[in-house]
């Protein structure tokens, strides 16, 4: 792992501890009821399924995943690990078995090949500063015929700039970049990950000011349809953005796939 990664993760890290502690407006940021509902409605679990949640965070979508099928295994993996202690005790609480929390180095995942059915990844994989390695850690640890759902902003179509990664950069957690449903399509089946279904939808969400210092200088450097595009509004001491997220279902095919 070279410094520039290494850097990167302890940023994420460090970013992601300090708002699951300021547990209310995170949330405000990212959940989501409507949103949540539809992913479960998409995913379509079932009885002995093995699932991998990945960026879990406070396991917003590992709870729930648990909680409807109490016969599948949910496995929720991050590098927060204060956050993961407070979610296994919240998992022992609530007598959820079939639920783990487990850390790592943000790079390599530390399960066998082919372990998983299903690997879930909601609102993270912008942070991952290795993409590309990520994507194909996710294909070793499928199963033949296992699925691969991520579901992550994107820049719009208006945005050929890439203002939105300026944007969410000003808040020093991580963030690396979104990425298109192209981006996406190519990056799965450069892993033998194949696109077979998905939905576009929208999350407005508040950014405090003071994690935008930089916010009216970095408006004049883009052109103003773009930021009109993203219906930008500055309420007390809040910036609300409206993005549009990509929620992608893939397949891992056998390797003969590839050459699809």
């Amino acid at each position: 792992m070279d410094d520039i990664i290494r850097n990167s993760i302890t940023e994420t890290k460090q970013g992601f501890e300090d708002s699951f502690q300021s547990e209310a407006f995170y949330n405000t940021q990212t959940q989501d009821k409507e949103h949540l509902d539809l992913i479960l409605g998409l995913l379509k679990i079932h009885s002995n399924m093995k699932i991998l949640d990945l960026g879990t965070g406070t396991g917003y979508l590992a709870f729930p995943l648990a909680g409807e099928t109490p016969a599948a295994e949910v496995t929720g993996l991050d590098i927060v690990e204060d956050t993961l202690c407070r979610n296994r005790l919240k998992a022992e609480q609530e007598g959820m078995h079939n639920l783990k929390f487990v850390s790592y180095n943000g790079m390599a995942f530390p399960f066998p090949d082919a372990f998983f059915d299903l690997v879930v990844s909601r609102y993270a994989l912008h942070h991952f500063p290795d993409i590309s390695y990520t994507i194909r850690e996710i294909s070793r640890v499928l199963k033949t015929g296992g699925k691969f759902f991520v579901s992550d902003p994107a820049p719009n179509e208006v945005d050929t700039e890439r203002f939105v990664d300026a944007y969410m950069q000003m808040k020093k957690d991580g963030h690396i970049q979104f990425y298109t449903k192209n981006e996406w399509v190519e990056l799965g089946k450069s892993a033998g990950l194949f696109y077979t279904d998905g939905l576009e939808t929208n999350i407005r969400f508040p950014k405090k000011k003071a994690t935008a210092l930089n916010y009216e200088e970095l408006v004049r450097h883009f052109d103003s349809d773009i930021i009109k595009s993203y219906n930008l509004e500055m309420v007390a001491d809040e910036i609300w953005i409206t993005e549009k997220v990509n929620n992608l279902l893939f397949e891992k095919f056998p390797a003969e796939g590839l050459s699809q």
